[in-house]
């Protein structure tokens, strides 16, 4: 990857770590406690905390890819061999870091 390449990843990878933050923001006004109100049915409490649950997964994973992305970033950074498949030792495609920014291994070895 020369620097030109290196550069522009750097920069896809910081622009999806900030998208994911605020996603995650978005999310997280949205699992606040459900008050039992009369007003709204019984039914209706279930379905928003049944949605709670899947914006908390959805939150979750989301940190994980962040941590994960934080990581690639470092690698970026303090590793002369960033790009390189941890079990065969070959590059790898530009193409695969692109789309999977956090990957350290190549399509061969990760099947």
């Amino acid at each position: 990857m020369n620097e030109t390449q290196l550069k522009a990843f750097k920069r896809q990878v910081r622009e999806e770590i900030e998208s994911l933050r605020g996603t995650l923001a978005g999310l997280a006004e949205n699992t606040g406690p459900v008050e039992p109100d009369v007003a709204i049915g019984r039914l209706s409490r279930l379905d928003t905390m049944l949605n709670q649950g899947i914006n908390e997964g959805a939150i979750a994973r989301g940190r994980i890819r962040i941590r994960k992305l934080e990581a690639a970033l470092q690698r970026v950074d303090d590793d002369g061999e960033f790009g390189i498949c941890l079990e065969c030792g070959m590059p790898i495609p530009l193409a695969r870091l692109l789309a999977i920014p956090e990957c350290i291994v190549c399509v061969d070895c990760a099947v």
